[in-house]
């Protein structure tokens, strides 16, 4: 099965490094022109010369901090006025810091809603109409197992991430009649700078070795490894596609297995 998707225009966030970077690459392997945002102007402007490089395609890139609704809107518009619609939206941020909920602070809640629900209702302001007018479009979220299962520690992160996945769901019901599909990307454990950053804070916690920490999650995925961010980029292409047209508001796990849930 030959996944193309070319003559789509994708806008991927969080595309600089991680799973975005896999999944912008991905995108354009299988034919899209990629739009990435992130906040890193150096790495964003390295990774469009390298996928034109390889694609002989014009990607372009938006510097952006997700949570400054105004320069988004402002940024993304200017996009739309040059190339008209966006067919693709993946919406792919950080997570929140690592934390137990009840010692949270109310801000750090409110931060996190604003930077993946607020962010995400505003892209889809802008684009969908679009998607609408062409009678196509994909909405792709990266969210997390923890939308399922709360992941210790990650208390404010397994809070956004249920609401994100109401939000998805929703937008599924109603955005369906119009040949656009909302679905969820559940990675589980995956080998990113923040997996490595989150190992290491743990390891240091529990005074043991970045392996050993690392061992003791590997322990409870019964693929007994991590996932690789490209492994997330190849279901979020599909789900792109075609091949996908009948999937719409579906949430689905990359994780080895590690959910305990049916």
């Amino acid at each position: 099965m030959d996944i193309n998707i070319k003559g789509k225009v994708a806008l991927v966030c969080g595309a600089s490094q991680g799973i975005g970077k896999a999944i912008a690459e991905q995108f354009a392997s299988s034919g899209a022109k990629v739009i990435l945002l992130a906040r890193s102007q150096e790495k964003l402007q390295a990774l469009v010369d390298n996928l034109n490089k390889k694609t002989e395609t014009n990607h372009l890139y938006i510097s952006c901090d997700l949570s400054n609704l105004e320069d988004l809107e402002r940024k993304v518009q200017e996009i739309l006025n040059q190339i008209g619609t966006i067919d693709i939206l993946v919406n792919n941020t950080g997570g929140p810091p690592p934390g137990k909920l009840y010692l949270s602070e109310a801000e750090q809640l409110e931060i996190a809603f604003r930077q993946h629900i607020l962010s995400a209702q505003k892209l889809i302001s802008l684009l969908v109409p679009g998607m609408i007018e062409n009678k196509f479009g994909r909405i792709i979220n990266v969210v997390s197992v923890g939308m399922r299962e709360p992941i210790e520690n990650l208390g404010v992160s397994n809070t956004i991430r249920g609401a994100m996945g109401s939000w998805a769901k929703t937008l599924s019901k109603e955005l369906g009649p119009f040949g656009i599909t909302v679905n969820n990307i559940l990675p589980g454990y995956t080998l990113t700078e923040r997996l490595k950053s989150l190992i290491q804070q743990r390891a240091n916690e529990k005074q043991i070795s970045f392996e050993e920490e690392a061992s003791s999650i590997i322990a409870k995925i019964p693929a007994k490894r991590f996932a690789l961010p490209e492994e997330i980029g190849y279901l979020a292409a599909f789900l792109a596609s075609d091949f996908a047209s009948y999937i719409n508001g579906a949430s689905i796990p990359v994780d080895g297995g590690f959910l305990s849930g049916i």
